[in-house]
């Protein structure tokens, strides 16, 4: 009886240091260059981090995490408003990158440049090869554009948004309005 009761009461002690974690409203933060997460319903951008970097972040974490830690295989950059991350091994131009504006992050971007980082489901839009497939990864966009020279997949109610320009795909996460 005396272990049954040990095992109550270290479950119920499991429990209450647990469970105010697991509300039903919590969702797993998706860092874009570890976490493997496949369900395109489970994303909203404000569980997003690009190497620690969530939207929100003040500029001086950002440039912590960022500028000031060495990421391996990445050059940063920044000018004005962004801070731009540029792959050491193909350095034409930004692969990932973040906008602080008022001080806070408001926009966090990645390309196909990035998508050999990128786990998860982003790595197969980034490697999609028609708006179509992307379609098939996240689902019906709630509005977008497609003409002859690209497309535009907006998913606003998840914070990001999918520009598709033939081989050029580029996922901008943004605040949920």
């Amino acid at each position: 009886m005396r272990n049954v009761l040990r095992v109550v009461a270290l479950t119920c002690l499991v429990m209450a240091v647990v469970g105010p974690w697991m509300s039903p409203g919590y969702a797993e933060p998706y860092e874009l260059s570890k976490n493997d997460v496949m369900d395109p319903k489970a994303l909203k951008s404000t569980e997003v981090s690009l190497f620690g970097v969530k939207l929100g972040d003040s500029e001086a974490t950002t440039l912590d995490l960022l500028v000031n830690e060495k990421i391996p295989g990445i050059k940063v950059e920044q000018e004005a408003l962004f801070i731009f991350l540029i792959d050491q091994r193909k350095p034409t131009g930004p692969m990932a990158g973040v906008r602080i504006q008022d001080g806070k992050v408001d926009l966090i971007f990645i390309n196909n440049r990035f998508s050999y980082k990128t786990r998860g489901i982003f790595r197969n839009v980034l490697n999609s090869e028609s708006p179509d497939d992307v379609r098939k990864l996240l689902g019906q966009e709630e509005y977008g554009d497609e003409n002859v020279m690209g497309a535009i997949l907006a998913y606003d109610k998840q914070g990001f948004v999918i520009n598709y320009l033939g081989k050029d795909v580029n996922v901008e996460f943004s605040p949920i309005r």
